[in-house]
């Protein structure tokens, strides 16, 4: 495929996957100067960089019979409900309903059950776009023992990493105290519907990083520094996020300063994961653990941990070496020795198909 379509493809993949949640970030500023209910807004954004792809190819390559269209336009129909209801629940603020005696936007809840029943009509058109639709646009599961192998992998990394912490913080007997909990282990149980239910999002992010942004960078600044640059724009991808959900506006730059050693380190793993498997599902996946347990070893098995975290500038140089040593490390491995990527990538490289 031509330069010129690879360009106009990454232009709506800009567009979209960034230019929807800088604008929003207005909205996001304006709530939380008013203490609304922005818990749509994260899992709404998760969505942006997969459509951003659906749309670049749905606009340059309409011949394409390949194309898993019905799985792209109904990805697409949920997306925009969502974005839908996140504006709303802003400008609806007292849109709200009682559960379990907290208040709860209505909207913000919607976003929820959109995903979940959004996730379901898509998983089923992907399945009956056939194996060919699936394999020519990188959504076809594979090499299922090396991806086994690489989602054990980093669950291991990831609880080393939270004990060392703990350890460090002279919590590690909370740490376990939480880890052997019934609580603790019936989330883990439950985690897999969780995963069906909620994997519309992280798919969302995975596809249009992994699957498109990856191998474009790779091919034009090659295979480490491609992965490099990858997890900076994912991590200033997060900046509105990064000021008005995670921490107070006051936090935002440490935050986003650590955000962006969190992409750049997890990012080198999750495209290791990637070129060896071949499997989107793969970072789809890790992601999906990365995000969750958080949830489990934090002893909150809420979400709500994840809003207004504490962030420190001291905790700036132990994120670098430990998440350098635990996942950057894998820059070393030989998924990332030569000059291209070696596997399928995004579906610009392939030759187009009438």
């Amino acid at each position: 495929m031509g330069s010129k379509t690879e360009k106009r493809q990454l232009k709506i993949f800009i567009g979209i996957a960034y230019g929807i949640p800088y604008l929003l970030g207005l909205l996001m500023w304006y709530g939380s100067m008013k203490q609304m209910d922005l818990s749509a807004f994260p899992v709404t954004q998760m969505l942006y960089p997969a459509m951003g792809v659906m749309f670049a190819f749905l606009l340059t390559r309409r011949e394409d019979k390949e194309m898993p269209r019905a799985f792209y336009i109904c990805f697409i129909l949920m997306t925009v409900l969502s974005i839908v209801c996140t504006v709303l629940s802003v400008l609806l603020p007292d849109a709200v309903i009682t559960m379990a005696g907290s208040t709860v936007s209505v909207f913000c809840m919607a976003v929820q059950y959109l995903l979940a029943a959004g996730g379901i009509v898509c998983l089923i058109c992907l399945i009956a776009a056939g194996k060919k639709k699936r394999e020519a646009y990188g959504v076809k599961g594979k090499n299922w023992k090396a991806s086994i192998g690489c989602i054990v992998l980093f669950a291991v990394l990831y609880f080393f990493r939270v004990a060392v912490y703990n350890g460090l913080a002279g919590q590690f007997e909370s740490f376990l105290s939480v880890m052997t909990s019934a609580e603790a282990w019936i989330y883990l149980a439950v985690m897999p519907l969780e995963f069906l239910l909620g994997y519309a999002a992280f798919f969302g992010e995975e596809y249009g990083w992994r699957y498109y942004l990856q191998p474009f960078l790779q091919k034009k600044f090659g295979l480490r520094k491609g992965v490099l640059i990858l997890g900076v724009v994912w991590g200033l991808w997060h900046l509105p996020l990064d000021f008005f959900y995670y921490v107070t506006p006051d936090k935002g730059v440490v935050m986003t300063i650590s955000q962006i050693i969190n992409c750049v380190a997890l990012g080198i793993f999750l495209g290791f994961a990637y070129m060896k498997t071949e499997n989107i599902w793969v970072p789809v996946i890790i992601h999906f653990l990365n995000n969750n347990l958080i949830l489990v070893v934090s002893g909150a098995f809420s979400a709500d941990v994840l809003e207004n975290q504490s962030a420190s500038w001291m905790d700036i140089p132990v994120s670098l070496v430990m998440n350098g040593l635990l996942f950057g490390v894998f820059i070393l491995s030989k998924q990332y020795r030569g000059k291209e990527a070696s596997h399928g990538g995004g579906a610009f490289l392939k030759p187009m198909h009438s």
